[in-house]
């Protein structure tokens, strides 16, 4: 699913927060029949969290890969450079001087194309401005519910994610918090499903058949 404002969406929302989100994967789950298997990246696994919170008949099972669950530690001065960072003219710009860092090392194939599909994509209209709402997230709503949550997940993170300080200190914290399993991958930054899919399939199908056989 493309979250608000990102790729095939417009961005004519009001809120690009991860409780919307949580309630564009609940409606999409609606629509297709219910119940699912979420698999969320970044803010979407938030969302995840929240929409198996608040439904979850609805929500089979979590994968949660590079998972924002709840907001990094900064101060406050930090937080003030990335929004000026992000201020155009030059904050596109920036942004994708920045992107590599999120796939470090060996790039997947493909990637010069990709880099280039998601320059052209902030260029649409709103969807600058709508990137940087979702970068602004607060994701207290999602550490909030992460005790209500019941179904099987599944963490996967890249040991090399560049958003958090210890990501699998962060890993195991979530883990922990939701009694899941953790996967760390070496050398793999915060999209492992991109530079990691064989081991990342492989942890959302034990999910599944965990899921199904329990």
């Amino acid at each position: 699913m493309d979250i608000r404002g990102h790729r095939d969406s417009d961005a004519t929302f009001t809120s690009y927060d991860d409780v919307a989100l949580a309630g564009d994967i609940l409606a999409l789950i609606d629509e297709l029949g219910a119940p699912a298997f979420v698999v969320g990246n970044s803010m979407g696994a938030g969302a995840g969290v929240i929409a198996a919170a608040e439904a979850p008949s609805k929500v089979s099972g979590l994968a949660l890969l590079g998972p924002f669950v709840r907001d990094p530690e900064g101060s406050a001065l930090q937080k003030l450079l990335f929004r000026i960072l992000l201020t155009k003219p030059w904050g596109p710009a920036a942004f994708m001087s920045y992107y590599p860092q999120w796939l470090p090392g060996t790039k997947p194939a493909g990637y010069e194309e990709h880099k280039t599909r998601v320059r052209e994509n902030l260029r649409r209209p709103g969807h600058w401005k709508a990137f940087v709402q979702t970068t602004r997230t607060s994701h207290a709503p999602a550490e909030r519910r992460l005790r209500e949550v019941q179904t099987p997940t599944v963490v996967v993170m890249g040991a090399a994610d560049v958003d958090w300080k210890d990501p699998s200190a962060e890993a195991g914290w979530i883990g922990n918090e939701l009694r899941a399993e953790v996967v760390m991958v070496p050398d793999v930054g915060h999209f492992p499903q991109v530079q990691a899919p064989e081991v990342t399939a492989a942890a959302v199908s034990r999910l599944i058949d965990q899921a199904t056989h329990a």
